[in-house]
């Protein structure tokens, strides 16, 4: 009879995991924690949270549409703004139509957010962890106490880079759409047999919407030519993954999409260039996109993606940092003759 792998004894889990590091290529520490983030997902979409939490992210593009080989360990959710702050909306519209509607909305999802992750998401986790005999614990962190943090008893441990916790990030100013309900499973999964490993059905946000948000993520470095903390290399990386597939073209070739994206962030993550002036999220998306950081901020970005590689992120396939940041040239500039096409389709 198939054995659940948190019944297994430790040692069992360090053989197993040596043994499917061995066959898979990826370090046995990033196997271990894929086994947490899966487990974390099912927790959650295996609740009432199911319809109102939407998954996003490069973890979103690693395990749901399996487009980067790049390990991703934070867990991103937005819960639907019009369940968070419905009586502040004009008529449902998740965007405020003035600055002065922004900043209630965003107060209030300062003071409500921490609250309804504290009452109704953390007893959530708690009372699977309770059914399933799990001893990790569950910190709630962040400068907004926005992130749950679950830490877990690793069986292997890597360099530092990434540790034995799963962070579960909240927002709470969009809707999360577009999404769509997909499953997910552990990579060790295939490699063990007479194991049943955690599974999960999450609502997740489309892969061209992802792409627009690191794009205009990357922009906005690109302008303020600063690094925004470790971890940040792996939108460009994300980038250049997207763009092997068939959701760069699409993402491309929605106008709309990118249009909401821009029309999203100039609202709620309003950003100065380095010479202090708004940053313009709609030039971005239709014409003007930046991807090439330059001087200091393109070398932190390098060292930051040595880091990364260090630690076994990419143990499969490991692009360097020149290929990484030529293939988002490519990006940039198609982005920008596709958005340049709409627009003169327009006039």
């Amino acid at each position: 009879m198939a054995e659940s792998w948190f019944s297994l004894s430790r040692d069992d889990q360090a053989e197993a995991l040596e043994y499917a590091a061995a066959r898979i290529g990826r370090p046995a520490h990033l196997l271990e924690k894929d086994i947490w983030v899966v487990w974390a997902l099912s927790a959650i979409y295996e609740s009432t949270l199911a319809s109102k939490l939407t998954f996003k992210g490069g973890t979103s593009l690693s395990k749901v549409y399996h487009i980067i080989d790049r390990f991703s360990e934070d867990v991103d959710l937005t819960y639907d703004i019009r369940e968070l702050a419905a009586d502040l909306l004009q008529q449902g519209n998740p965007i405020p139509a003035s600055s002065s509607q922004e900043k209630k909305i965003s107060s209030a999802v300062r003071h409500r957010l921490p609250a309804w992750i504290e009452t109704t998401v953390r007893p959530v986790i708690e009372a699977a962890m309770a059914k399933a005999g799990l001893e990790a614990t569950l910190t709630l962190a962040g400068k907004e106490s926005d992130k749950l943090v679950l830490a877990y008893p690793a069986v292997k441990t890597g360099t530092g880079y990434s540790s034995p916790t799963i962070q579960l990030e909240f927002g709470a100013r969009a809707t999360g759409e577009p999404n769509q309900v997909r499953p997910v499973t552990c990579d060790i999964a295939p490699e063990i047999e007479g194991v049943i490993f955690p599974t999960a059905q999450p609502l997740v946000m489309a892969a061209e919407r992802t792409f627009w948000e690191k794009a205009t993520a990357a922009h906005v470095y690109c302008l303020q030519g600063r690094l925004r903390g470790e971890r940040y290399s792996r939108h460009w990386y994300d980038l250049a993954a997207i763009a092997k597939t068939a959701h760069f073209a699409a993402a491309c070739a929605n106008p709309d999409l990118a249009k909401t994206v821009a029309e999203h962030k100039s609202v709620f993550f309003v950003e100065k260039n380095a010479a202090g002036t708004k940053i313009d999220y709609f030039a971005a998306t239709s014409g003007q996109l930046q991807l090439i950081p330059t001087g200091e901020s393109l070398a932190a970005l390098e060292q930051d993606y040595t880091a990364m590689l260090e630690d076994g992120l990419l143990a499969l396939n490991q692009p360097s940092f020149t290929d990484i940041i030529d293939q988002c040239r490519v990006i940039q500039n198609e982005a920008n003759r596709q958005a340049q096409i709409a627009s003169d389709a327009k006039r």
